[in-house]
């Protein structure tokens, strides 16, 4: 069974690959200025969002001149 495609998200990055951002949107996320309304750790607790998402999601948000919400 293939995993499904469901890009393009919002304005999140293609880069992301198939699963990330598909876990992203059942998560309500479905553009980087929600994905800055969290903390990379946040993230990192969804399936499917590992380090790599992290560093492609980081330069997305910079190239916006925005971040993720600072861990507490």
């Amino acid at each position: 069974m293939s995993t499904p495609d469901v890009r393009p998200v919002g304005d999140l990055p293609n880069e992301l690959g198939k699963t990330a951002p598909r876990e992203l949107q059942s998560a309500g996320i479905d553009s980087l200025s929600k994905v800055s309304e969290h903390t990379e750790r946040e993230l990192l607790a969804i399936h499917g969002v590992g380090p790599k998402a992290i560093r492609i999601l980081a330069e997305a948000l910079s190239e916006r001149g925005l971040s993720f919400r600072p861990s507490v």
